[in-house]
């Protein structure tokens, strides 16, 4: 079934709730757990989901991505009518960017229609999980469906950020509200609420006709979530498939995080020092590609004042060296130096990025190419670091890309 499917990735967001992280870089190439880009994740799916022929839809700052997929993400042969091909936005149907999730694709129809698969698959790029996309277009043509709608269950306070739905007992979608301020519970849960994940399933040529009927729609804001979605729930056979189900190949993860905010994109990478991750990077059998850099092992080193040195419970990406200092509970990417006596705690340092001697970091972001000064100290004042730095609203202080300390 995989093999009549083309895949749709949509990596154009702005990811705004991500600045300054995504200042210079789209939302699906922020890096994650030292080594990744958010991207990866969606893309090892449908590696290891048998999807072969996939779209990558990008608009906002794409060069960092772009680069990033050819670097690592080469891969499939086109010869064998494999391909992952980055879209730029084209502007075939007028002047204007993106508008929506909808239009993003309706701006290229044309590849749909001169496509010989049978369905599509419309992904987002921005979220962290693993789940086998074979299973759930199966379950679409079990269930002879127009479209499918992949959900989970959240908590009930969460639950404003996503589409939530409800579903009758054959698992139909009978209501669809899209961010509700008052969102639905679940029958028999009131602490619970049934969400969409961003993820559909449609045959080719109904989502062909659905997006040449919402494009002209002076009402429609051509979403999927907010517009086509609700519109075809009275109509056509939409279904709901749960997320963490046994169907298809199954993995042991349950584990699906929507980076969005910088909050959230801190506590998922805090998530891999679990001492039981809940998403767990080294299952043998699914694991997520990513471009490896010619780099270094990483190693730590005596500092030259003699100073050992400590590290725990940590992530460290290749060519990292820590020279006497002292690393706990945080995730350092790949060429970070960390100098004698400085101490980094909780926090998520990018590539490149130098902690000066006697240096002191708690619960930061330090985005890459920054050089913290010997003896500096951040995380420790707020009022301090908020006049330098952006904050957010659990206190993660995020410094960013190329920072320059006076």
């Amino acid at each position: 079934m995989p093999d009549r499917t083309l895949t749709i990735l949509l990596a154009g967001g702005s990811g705004s709730r991500l600045l300054p992280l995504t200042a210079n870089r789209a939302k699906p190439a922020v890096p994650f757990g030292g080594k990744y880009r958010v991207v990866d994740f969606t893309l090892s799916n449908c590696l290891h989901s048998g999807l072969r022929r996939i779209l990558v839809l990008t608009q906002y700052k794409s060069h960092s991505l772009h680069k990033h997929l050819r670097d690592g993400w080469s891969i499939f042969n086109p010869e064998c009518g494999e391909y992952i091909t980055v879209v730029p936005p084209q502007m075939r149907t007028g002047a204007s960017w993106y508008a929506g999730t909808a239009d993003a694709i309706h701006q290229n129809l044309f590849l749909l229609e001169r496509n010989s698969d049978e369905r599509v698959l419309i992904l987002a790029g921005d979220h962290i999980y693993r789940m086998d996309y074979a299973a759930l277009l199966a379950a679409h043509d079990e269930r002879q469906a127009d479209l499918t709608v992949a959900c989970m269950q959240v908590p009930l306070e969460e639950a404003q950020a996503f589409g939530v739905m409800a579903v009758d007992g054959e698992g139909r979608i009978v209501a669809f509200d899209e961010k509700p301020e008052r969102p639905r519970p679940l029958p028999g849960d009131p602490r619970s609420a049934l969400v969409s994940m961003g993820i559909y399933v449609f045959g080719k040529e109904f989502l062909i006709a659905q997006l040449r009927s919402d494009s002209p729609r002076p009402d429609s804001t051509h979403d999927f979530g907010r517009d086509l979605i609700p519109r075809l729930i009275a109509t056509h056979r939409v279904f709901a498939y749960a997320f963490g189900g046994t169907r298809g190949r199954v993995t042991p993860d349950r584990y699906w995080r929507d980076v969005g905010t910088l909050d959230a994109y801190y506590e998922a990478n805090m998530d891999l020092l679990k001492p039981a991750p809940p998403l767990d990077l080294y299952q043998g059998d699914w694991p997520i590609r990513t471009y490896h850099g010619q780099n270094p092992p990483a190693r730590m080193v005596a500092g030259p004042q003699g100073s050992a040195g400590l590290l725990a419970n940590s992530i460290l990406g290749a060519g990292t060296v820590i020279a006497g200092g002292t690393v706990r509970h945080s995730i350092l990417s790949s060429r970070v130096r960390v100098q004698e006596d400085a101490v980094i705690e909780d926090s998520i340092l990018f590539d490149n990025v130098t902690v000066g001697a006697g240096a002191r970091l708690r619960r930061c972001i330090v985005d890459k190419e920054v050089v913290v000064p010997p003896g500096e100290f951040i995380g420790f004042d707020p009022a301090r670091d908020a006049a330098r730095f952006t904050l957010s609203d659990q206190g993660i202080v995020v410094v960013p890309e190329e920072y320059r300390f006076p």
